[in-house]
């Protein structure tokens, strides 16, 4: 059985944040044979003086495969555990699990996540939601705020076009032309698109736009993005992968 597993509000200001809990945690789950984790992606939400968050108020979202013999109540016993003793003293941790939903509440909780990027949402929108859905939703410490985050980080993963991947990857110096088989060759790269989502054909050349490049989700894959190279006249290079800053649109 496949299913979205969204954690947020683990962490406290300096220190190790939920992203890189949740990358041990899952690298424990599949060490124990539990399943087969998906790479964790940052889904940003809402910034606003009257949202409390760490940093940058993120939900971190990945997806599993049980394996045989292992149940939805043995992962929600584990991430529970996980989540309550692991996660910082002050913080106000959230978990939502839910597998394949039809597509009336699978679009309303796509919507939710959405909304969540936009404005204020409440625990008891956020609660309300899960039930009627059907879906896992629970807190482990603090004020349980963190279940809003999760709830709309599994929602916008699920949608398939938000977040970026964690993990920073170093292909090339800026400038650098790479090719788009190249890229495609690396194993955390599932393609070359345009922001539209649009593939880039075989054969285009790309330059390097940062010392640190960052793939991102897009048409539920891992890809990179290029935009229009602005040294296109001197270079004869038509596109750019996108830069470091520039990927913390996604």
């Amino acid at each position: 059985m496949h299913y979205w597993i969204c954690v947020d509000d683990t962490d406290m200001p300096g220190t190790k944040g939920t992203g890189w809990m949740l990358e041990r945690i899952c690298n424990e789950m599949e060490e124990a044979a539990m399943g087969t984790c998906t790479p964790i992606s940052r889904h940003q939400l809402f910034v606003h003086e009257d949202v409390p968050f760490t940093s940058h108020n993120s939900a971190m979202c990945f997806e599993m495969d049980l394996a045989p013999g292992c149940t939805v109540q043995d992962l929600i016993r584990y991430l529970a555990g996980a989540v309550s003793t692991r996660s910082q003293k002050g913080s106000d941790p959230g978990i939502c699990i839910t597998g394949p939903l039809a597509a009336p509440g699978r679009n309303r909780l796509i919507d939710f996540g959405r909304q969540a990027k936009k404005r204020i949402c409440t625990k008891d929108e956020a609660y309300d939601l899960a039930r009627e859905l059907g879906l896992h939703l629970s807190e482990h410490g603090g004020t349980g705020d963190g279940v809003i985050g999760a709830l709309a980080g599994t929602g916008l993963r699920m949608a398939g076009n938000d977040g970026r991947y964690r993990g920073w990857y170093h292909l090339g110096r800026p400038g650098e032309v790479l090719g788009a088989e190249t890229l495609r060759s690396h194993p955390f790269i599932d393609g070359l698109v345009l922001a539209s989502g649009t593939s880039l054909p075989p054969g285009t050349k790309v330059a390097v736009g940062s010392y640190e490049t960052k793939t991102v989700r897009l048409g539920s894959r891992r890809v990179v993005v290029a935009v229009e190279n602005e040294n296109a006249a001197a270079s004869g290079i038509a596109y750019r992968l996108i830069t470091k800053q520039e990927s913390k649109q996604y």
